[in-house]
Parts: structure tokens; C-alpha cells; sequence
């Protein structure tokens, strides 16, 4: 829908979310320089702090490794593959030790059978899948269902757009279960830091709760920006549809 030539869906529902995910990755990038340079009083390192909570949990078939980049930390449960960043293995600093402990909250969320994670993780190839192809057939289905030369496709076209739609729903539905997963994680990560004295005063708790806070804030404004493409697209056809 247009209004003075303004795209008022992408008003509403992308540069709101565009705004928050531009907002979020200030954030992070300042409170993990901030704590970044601060030191954890125990001065164990990121690999060290997963190897102390990993054991603490009873965990024994995690393999930490070391992997490049910058906060590119992820845990895989297929291989039980706990990967720190070059900012995060060695490190000794709050900022690490904090983003050490949220993978390790993961891979507890994998020895306890977490259910959202599972879930999501089954819903990885459904969401590549749609997340590819979904938003292409979608936006293909529409701009060809505006073309009058090609009115009499126009079933065929909608339903090209219909099934757009469906894979693109149905991959959106990873973004929002991420949510449950990382918040959870992040609580997991903070409470055993306490409980095994990983991150001694709350002035280190505090500033590793900021740090996931900030990161935990990148999900929301990624399933937001998901969500409100979706409903972009599904506004538009069914505008396009009821001008027939």
C-alpha cells in the first residue's frame, strides 16, 4: 500500500525492525568492547570457563575448539562441537568468559533435551530451504500477477506466490523459536557462572549479563525483521488480489 508514494507497509513493518537490529548491533559491538577490557578476577580464559561448566554439568562428550573470526562462537549439536572465536578462546577478559558460558548453556540445553532446541534444529533445512526460495516466489508471483499481459497466468501466478508465501512462513517459524533458545541459553550461562564461582563478584555477573542482553537483543530484531517481511509480502498479495 502507497500513500504519497510511500511504501506504508515497509514503513510499519521493515524500518522499525531494521532500526532495532541496527540499534542492537551497536550495542553489542560497545558493551563487548567495554567488557573486553575488563579482566575476570579468577583469570580463567573462554576455553577454560566452557571446560569448568561443561564438568560442572556433567558433560564429558564436548569437544571445545578453536575457531577464527570474531564472535563467531556457535556450538553444533550434530558433532557436540563447542567452537570459540580468536576474541573468546584465549581471551581472559568478562566479555569472553560470558560468551563462553552462553554456548555452554546451549550445549547443556543438548545434554538435558531441551526441547525448542531440537526443534529448531530439525527446523534448520525446512528454514535454508524457505528462507531461500520462499521471499523469491513470493515477490516473483506478484510482480508478474501485475503485468496485464499476463492476466490469464494469473491463477498459476497466484499460486506461485501462495507457495512463496507458505516456505517463507515456514522458515520464519525457525527465527521465532530461536528466541526460547537464546534467552534460555543466556539464563543457563549466568547461573552457573554463579554457581561455580566462574565470575566471582555480581559486578562480573553484571557485566556478562549486559554483554548476552545486547546479543539476545540481535535475535529479537532478526525474527522482527523476518516477521515483518512476511507480512509485507502476504499484504501485498492479498491487496493485489482483492483489486481483481
Amino acid at each position: 500500500m502507497y500513500l504519497g508514494g510511500i511504501d506504508i507497509y515497509y514503513l510499519i513493518l521493515i524500518l522499525p525492525a531494521a532500526l532495532l537490529s541496527l540499534l542492537a548491533s551497536a550495542m553489542v559491538k560497545s558493551r563487548y568492547a567495554k567488557y573486553d577490557k575488563v579482566m575476570a578476577s579468577r583469570g580463567v580464559s573462554g576455553a577454560q570457563a566452557a571446560q569448568i561448566l561443561l564438568k560442572a554439568n556433567g558433560i564429558t562428550d564436548v569437544r571445545i575448539a578453536h575457531i577464527g573470526g570474531k564472535l563467531t562462537d556457535n556450538y553444533n549439536p550434530s558433532t557436540k562441537v563447542l567452537s570459540l572465536s580468536d576474541s573468546t578462546f584465549a581471551s581472559r577478559s568478562i566479555a569472553a568468559v560470558g560468551v563462553a558460558a552462553h554456548e555452554t548453556g546451549h550445549a547443556i540445553q543438548h545434554n538435558v533435551g531441551y526441547g525448542p532446541l531440537l526443534f529448531r534444529r530439525m527446523l534448520v533445512p525446512v528454514a535454508n530451504f524457505g528462507s531461500r526460495f520462499g521471499p523469491t516466489l513470493a515477490i516473483l508471483g506478484i510482480a508478474l500477477g501485475a503485468v496485464a499481459s499476463l492476466e490469464k497466468y494469473l491463477p498459476i501466478l497466484q499460486l506461485v506466490t501462495d507457495i512463496g508465501l507458505l516456505l517463507f512462513g515456514a522458515s520464519m517459524i525457525f527465527y521465532i523459536i530461536t528466541l526460547p533458545v537464546e534467552f534460555n541459553a543466556s539464563r543457563r550461562a549466568l547461573k552457573i557462572l554463579k554457581e561455580t564461582n566462574t565470575l566471582v563478584s555480581k559486578e562480573e555477573i553484571k557485566g556478562a549479563k549486559k554483554v548476552l542482553s545486547a546479543a539476545a537483543l540481535t535475535y529479537v530484531a532478526s525474527a522482527l525483521t523476518a516477521i515483518g517481511s512476511f507480512l509485507r509480502l502476504l499484504l501485498i498479495a492479498n491487496s493485489r488480489r482483492n483489486r481483481r
